[in-house]
Order: structure tokens, then sequence, then C-alpha cells
């Protein structure tokens, strides 16, 4: 299969000389490549390499096609339309010009008149048929600005595509179309993503950490099967490791003991005076050498039996999943969490984003809040927490809440962890802010980094360990889209933690295996406006 891009020992840096992945080899074909790795590691990074908005630090970076990137927008530009999003607004400009007869002779030689039929198809496919290109853009939802970008690129139809966390944005419907836009394209695709659903499509896994990447062949099902293969390798190794550190040890202290008898032999015959005085030193030099040399033998096995086990024990740490867990809220199985009764909702001078919702949570449930974009998801979480009042009916709150959106907005960013936690919990002293940072895998030193300097996991992590570890944790957690910015190690990670959390979950979000994962036992589905 010939390759569209190649990397060829390819060195990446931060703007502080940080080395973020070295000697990277790469070729992409017409294949769907789906990056993966934890926060920080580069994947973005290696896009903007691939896409030649950046240059490596060494090595060289070879493209045999046209490249095409869909970015991840959080607002049009002032003034665009739809047609500025799909990359066409010059030419769509020209055919207006000459379809209000206002056309140069430029307009008439230039136009494409094929456009109006792509533009139309690529709308469709995409699921924005109703929409057309001279409408504002600032109309668009967030999801509908990524179909948007999309759609460009399948009318510019280059030969290799790069998104960057498409689905974040994403309700479960336009997960699915693009999903299905990426099985159907017959160029190369590189996607950095975190959605299981969407790696499951791919052709291989590319797994970059700071060694470089490695290449797994299928999806994400069979990538799981084989890190799963080769943590089990790495803790075996760890585990043959620490015997022969421990073997080591023993025959060390053998070879002392045996050394020091001896000795102690050597002295009581030379306290007898029946030799002599050449032959005694003779016989304690020999026996001195022989000692000294096999204590260095026994030495040098437990030094490299040490060094066999620390490297051992780093494969094991690259390797192994983040782990941490939750602690207990106590919260009663019959307990009232949260009863809306008859709620509705309206902004001053707006439709109603929620009418007549009656829900109740009772103990620890776990409810997700599920719909499309704009069906009022936001709303209702503002509700819960007390963020807003309904505009009818009524919200009885039971139990104190904590909510956690995807960028932990508890924690301010320019504060270490620490100072966040001690803000929280001004209550709790030094070494008891330590523990507890601790039991999230903030330990010494990692607890004093700034929020603003962690990844998404880091963050959402850190943001768990703030709120439960008070001395009165909420029984109910509200979680907004908790794992748009997290890696496959940190989704996992909070995925297990939570599932053995005690207390009531109220999560809206389009990551169903994250739903199922934490074990929601019933959906609040959400109409669209």
């Amino acid at each position: 299969m010939p390759a569209f891009i190649t990397l060829d020992s390819v060195r990446a840096d931060t703007p502080d000389g940080r080395v973020l992945f070295d000697n990277l080899t790469l070729a992409i074909g017409a294949e769907r490549v789906g990056l993966v790795g934890r926060n920080g590691v580069g994947k973005s990074t290696l896009l903007s390499l691939i896409a030649g908005t950046r240059a490596p630090a060494s090595g060289t970076v070879s493209r045999a096609g046209v490249v095409g990137v869909l970015p991840q927008l959080h607002a049009p530009p002032p003034g665009a339309r739809l047609a500025d999003l799909l990359g066409v607004g010059a030419d769509w400009d020209r055919l207006c010009r000459i379809e209000a007869e206002e056309s140069s002779e430029e307009d008439l030689i230039e136009a494409d008149w094929t456009l109006p039929g792509r533009v139309a198809a690529a709308l469709a496919e995409v699921g924005l048929s109703r929409r057309d290109a001279s409408d504002p853009a600032a109309g668009l939802s967030g999801g509908q600005m990524t179909r948007a970008i999309l759609a460009g690129l399948l009318i510019a139809a280059p030969d290799v595509l790069l998104l960057d966390e498409p689905t974040n944005n994403l309700d479960a419907g336009a997960r699915a179309l693009l999903a299905d836009v990426l099985r159907r394209w017959k160029g190369g695709v590189v996607v950095v993503s975190h959605d299981r659903a969407l790696l499951r499509g791919m052709d291989r896994i590319v797994e970059l950490t700071s060694l470089g990447a490695t290449s797994y062949g299928g999806g994400y099902d069979l990538y799981a099967e084989r890190k799963a293969q080769a943590v089990a390798a790495a803790e075996h190794d760890l585990e043959t490791a620490a015997r022969q550190v421990r073997q080591a040890g023993r025959e060390a202290q053998v070879a002392r003991e045996r050394k020091a008898r001896r000795d102690a032999a050597g002295r009581r015959f030379a306290a007898r005076g029946s030799e002599p005085k050449i032959l005694l030193g003779a016989q304690a030099e020999r026996a001195e050498n022989s000692g000294a040399r096999e204590g260095r033998l026994a030495d040098r096995a437990s030094q490299d039996a040490a060094q066999a086990r620390e490297a051992a024990d780093a494969k094991v740490e690259r390797l192994r999943r983040l782990a941490f867990d939750l602690p207990s809220c106590g919260l009663a199985a019959g307990k009232t969490v949260l009863d809306f009764d008859g709620v509705g909702f309206a902004y001053p001078d707006g439709p109603p984003v929620l009418s007549n919702l009656s829900f109740r949570l009772t103990g620890p449930e776990r409810v997700a809040l599920v719909g499309g974009n704009g069906a009022g998801k936001s709303t209702l979480i503002r509700l819960a927490t007390g963020g807003l009042e309904p505009t009818s009916g009524a919200i009885a709150r039971g139990v104190t809440a904590a909510l956690l959106d995807q960028r932990a907005a508890v924690l301010d960013e320019t504060q270490t962890i620490l100072e966040n936690f001690r803000r929280l919990n001004p209550a709790a002293g030094a070494n008891e802010a330590h523990a507890a940072l601790a039991r999230f895998l903030f330990r010494n030193v990692a607890a004093h980094q700034t929020v603003g300097s962690l990844s998404g996991g880091e963050r959402l992590r850190a943001a768990l360990a703030c709120v439960l570890m008070s001395a009165d944790p909420p029984k109910l957690l509200i979680l907004d889209e908790p794992t748009n910015h997290l890696d496959l190690d940190s989704v996992e990670a909070v995925e297990n933690a939570l599932a053995g959390y005690d207390g009531a979950l109220l999560i809206a979000s389009h990551d169903e295996e994250f739903l199922e994962a934490v074990g929601v036992e019933r959906r609040i589905e959400l109409g669209s406006r």
C-alpha cells in the first residue's frame, strides 16, 4: 500500500525543550488509523507534524498527498456563513453574483457550476440537508459546526483526513454519522480519539508514548486485548525479577556468613600457634582473596537483579492503567436524593427549555441524562445543583451534591492541587490534605502541580479528590460530559472508581460505554427543542 504520509526518525519537543517523543517512524496510507496515548504525550503535536503546520525537532515528514484537517471550533468566526465553514465561501459568492446578474467576465470564467450539487450532497451526507450554504454560521451548535467542517472536507476530498477528538461535541446520532462517513472514506484517516466505539472502526491503532509509536493491527478491541496481555507479561516479568532480587539477597547473605565463619575459624587456628607464621599469613591471604571475590560476585549479582527489577517495574508502570478508589459517602438506600415535580424552565423571552418534567432519584441510583444537542441537559443540571430555579413546578434537593463538568470548574487553575484542596476543605491540615490527595495518586511533589498544567484526566481526578475527601462528602455526583477531555487510561480509571462509588450519580454523557461501565440503571430522555 503506497504511503501518503511518511515520518522517519521524528523527534518533537515542547516549547521549553522537553522531548515529547523521539525516533518515531510511521507510514500512513489509505487506511483508518486511531491514534491513542496518555494526555500530554504529544498526539495533537503529531497531527500538526503530519499536517505540516509544525516542523519536527529532528527527522523528516514526507507527504505524497493532500492533507485535510478537521479542527475543533468552539465558535464560528464573526460574520461567517455555512459556506465559509465548508471552505467554499469565495466560489459560492461568485455563483451568487452570477445568479444576481452582478458578475464580471472573470466570474463567468472561474465559476464552478458543479459546486451547488457537491455542496448539497456533502451537507446531506453529514445530516445538514435542510441548511443553505448562505445561512449564518452563528446559528449552528458545536456539533453542527463539526458536521459542516466535515462536509467541507468531503467536498475538498483530500488524500488524508486528520481529526482531533472529533466526537467531543457530537450527540449519539452525529457520532454514528461520523463513524459511517469514516467507514466509507477511500483515502487515509488519522483520528485522535478516546471514543471506543469510533476506534472500533479503525484498521489499526497506533499508541504514542515518549519512546515512539507502537502499531496494533485491528480496531480497539484487539488493541485492548493485546495491551492486557502486555500488562500481564510485564507483571510476570516484574514478579520474576523480584524473586531474583530475593534470591540474590539470600546468596549474598550466605556468602557473607560463609566468609565470617572462615574468618573465625582462621583466627582460632592462628591462636593455637602450631603453624609457622609465614604459612598462616599465606593461608589468611588466600582466604581473604577468596572471600572478597565471593563477596564481589554476590554484590554484583544483587546489583544486576536490582537493576532488572527496576527496569521491569518501570515497564509495568508505563503499561499499567491508572487506578484509584472513591471514599464512602454513607448514602442511605431509601434517602430521596433529588425530586423534580412538574418542572419547567424558560429563559426570559425565550421558548421553554424543559416542560412538566418529573423524576426522582432515591438512594445510590445511577441515572443518565440523554438526548440530542440542545435538548436541555445542561439546563437540567443547573436546576439540579441550584444554579437555576424552575419557572414552574418544584425541585427538592435532599442531599449535598457536587457538579464536575468536563473542565473541572470547581478548581482554580492558578492554584496548585494542594492549594485547591485546602481552599475547598479549610478544616484539613497539611498532613491530612497530602494523605487525601495521595489516595487519588497525587503523592508528594505531584500535589504541588498547578491545575492549569494538568491533563484532562488529572484535572478530573483532582476535582474528585477535592470534593469527595471533605469532612462531609457529597452524596450526589453530577457529571457533565466527564470523558470529553480524558485519554483512554483516564476514562477507564474514572469508570472503575465510579463503579465502586456508594453515592448517587446523575450523568450527562453521549458515551454509551461509559454509562454502561459505571452501572447506569435508567435514563431520562430529553427531547430536542
